[in-house]
Parts: structure tokens; C-alpha cells; sequence
């Protein structure tokens, strides 16, 4: 048994799901996610507004009891990203770095002989408050943390200065320099 997947989905009041044979159609304020599910091994249900998902066979081995924890926390993040949304906040440090917005890239400076433009996609919101803390929003958890992660990648943390881009709250190991 799965302790995650036994857990229940609450629905917002301003979300719903749609069950279609095996799609799961996810709506709410921030918008819609679509989903797809193995209903030859599971079935899922809606009482009242809790959503639970169950596999359909007798014995559950180790195989069906990961896939159901997989999919029900893939359900859970797309209710919350449809309802709440999906935040990482990253942090500039260094002297002379800076992000701002040009268009539909977000134009970086952090070090290199040229500015760094990165492609922001269509379903990502990113904005940037002062000039080095940069907000990425969007429905798609795994969206939201790839890109997060493609931008830590272009400079990241090296550990004597702690200069690059990190997020807020990650923990930069620190080194000692050399020593006369």
C-alpha cells in the first residue's frame, strides 16, 4: 500500500476535474492542465470535493503501489498549480549582476563579456523585482522548476564568493580561500 497514494485531493471550490475514460481534465482560476492516466490498472472518483484514485487489482506489489504515489502527487501539484499557482524565486549575487525583462526574454548580466538572453516560454510568467531577484510563475510545476533550473545553470554558485544565481533559500556551501 502506498502511504501517499491512500491520501484524499481536496478541490478548491473554484477548481474541478473532469474524468474522461483515462484523461483528467484540471481547471481552475489560473487555468487548465490536462492528465493522463493508466485506468487499466486504476480508477479514480470524486466525493464531494475530495478526489481519490485507486488501483483496480487485488494484489498491490511494489511496481503499482510507486505508480500510484507517482500519479496521485502528480494530480495533487496540477490542482494546486491550476488553483494557487507554482512560484521559485531566484536570487543575483555578485557585483554587476542584474536581470530585467526585454520583450519575451529576460536579458541577464552576470559576468560574462556579453548579456545573456534567455527565452522565456509562453505558459511561463516571469518577473523581476529590484535587479537581481527574479519571480517565475506558472500552472506546470515541471515547467516552472526546469526553467528555474536552465536559469541557475547559465551562472551557477561557486563556493568562495558565493557569486551566481541561486535560489532563495538554498544552501551555498562555503570554502575557505588560500591561506599565505
Amino acid at each position: 500500500m502506498s502511504k501517499i497514494g491512500k491520501k484524499n485531493i481536496t478541490i478548491p471550490k473554484d477548481s474541478s476535474i473532469k474524468i474522461e475514460g483515462s484523461n483528467l481534465t484540471i481547471s481552475g482560476p489560473k487555468g487548465t492542465k490536462k492528465l493522463t492516466i493508466n485506468d487499466k490498472i486504476f480508477s479514480s472518483k470524486i466525493d464531494d470535493n475530495l478526489f481519490n484514485i485507486t488501483p483496480l487489482v487485488k494484489e498491490i506489489d511494489k511496481k503499482i503501489s510507486i505508480m500510484w504515489g507517482t500519479y496521485r502527487s502528480l494530480i495533487d501539484n496540477a490542482v494546486t498549480g491550476v488553483s494557487k499557482g507554482h512560484e521559485k524565486i531566484l536570487e543575483l549575487s555578485g557585483v554587476g549582476f542584474r536581470a530585467n525583462l526585454k520583450g519575451e526574454f529576460l536579458n541577464l548580466q552576470i559576468g560574462f563579456s556579453h548579456d545573456v538572453n534567455f527565452k522565456i516560454p509562453k505558459e511561463i510568467k516571469i518577473t523581476v523585482e529590484k535587479q537581481t531577484i527574479i519571480k517565475i510563475n506558472g500552472v506546470d510545476k515541471e515547467l516552472v522548476t526546469k526553467i528555474a533550473a536552465d536559469i541557475k545553470n547559465l551562472k551557477p554558485v561557486e563556493p568562495y564568493k558565493a557569486k551566481g544565481i541561486k535560489e532563495r533559500g538554498q544552501f551555498v556551501l562555503r570554502k575557505e580561500g588560500k591561506k599565505k
